[in-house]
């Protein structure tokens, strides 16, 4: 089990009501479904809009379930942006 940091940010950040919080999982999927049971409710429907960075790496389209974590990693939470 990898240990490491979430970062919210935006609407993320908002609904969480924390900036950041640690994070315990294998996988980004994992540390997702850890996050919706921590913050049911807002932060649930904004990740549903949000990309991810894993270590700096944009996720894209991959299978959340496919996106491994490290030891000491930083999963940030970006919401849609607005303007162009």
């Amino acid at each position: 089990m990898a240990t490491g940091t979430i970062r919210y940010w935006a609407a993320a950040k908002s609904a969480a009501k924390t900036a950041e919080e640690a994070y315990s999982a294998q996988t980004l999927a994992e540390a997702l479904d850890a996050v919706r049971e921590r913050h049911p409710g807002e932060l649930t429907r904004v990740l549903q809009r949000c990309s991810f960075l894993v270590d700096e790496q944009p996720v894209g389209l991959r299978p959340h379930a496919s996106v491994r974590l490290t030891e000491g990693g930083t999963v940030e939470v970006l919401p849609p942006f607005a303007g162009g």
